[in-house]
């Protein structure tokens, strides 16, 4: 499996703001998407960064309350880590762990075309593990 039938399943759409953006607007989309993360979109769709429900408690953590009017361009990651449609859920599941984070863009020739979750992950080798078993209990019960 690979992040192509990742997207398939899920769609490609991506919620995405741009890096004046203050950090209490990102909050108020994250809540009224119920997402974990917005992609921050640069010129020409270029990823600029990504900001999470993560960096926003941590950047009212440090701070206080008074960061919430500020640009969202201050707190975001600006390395992000991208996946490829050809990339395998295996890569994805060890970029996740190694790095730490929950969400990972997709890029092809430079442009955002999608987003991938741990949870899309999950659920995918979930749906892979089912199949693999009833392909085993069909194989028992007729061999």
């Amino acid at each position: 499996m690979n992040v192509a039938a990742i997207l398939k399943m899920k769609g490609k759409g991506v919620f995405t703001a741009s890096a004046d953006t203050s950090l209490l607007e990102i909050a108020k989309l994250l809540d009224q998407h119920g997402i974990g993360c917005i992609v921050i979109e640069g010129e020409e769709g270029k990823v600029a960064g990504i900001v999470s429900e993560r960096d926003l408690v941590r950047a009212i953590g440090q701070s206080g309350p008074k960061v919430l009017k500020d640009p969202v361009s201050g707190y975001m990651t600006k390395t992000v880590v991208t996946a490829r449609e050809a990339d395998t859920i295996d890569r994805l599941m060890s970029e996740m762990t190694t790095h730490r984070f929950r969400h990972m863009p997709v890029v092809e020739r430079g442009r955002l075309i999608g987003l991938v979750s741990i949870g899309d992950v999950v659920k995918m080798r979930i749906a892979e593990a089912e199949m693999e078993a009833a392909a085993m209990r069909e194989y028992i019960a007729t061999g």
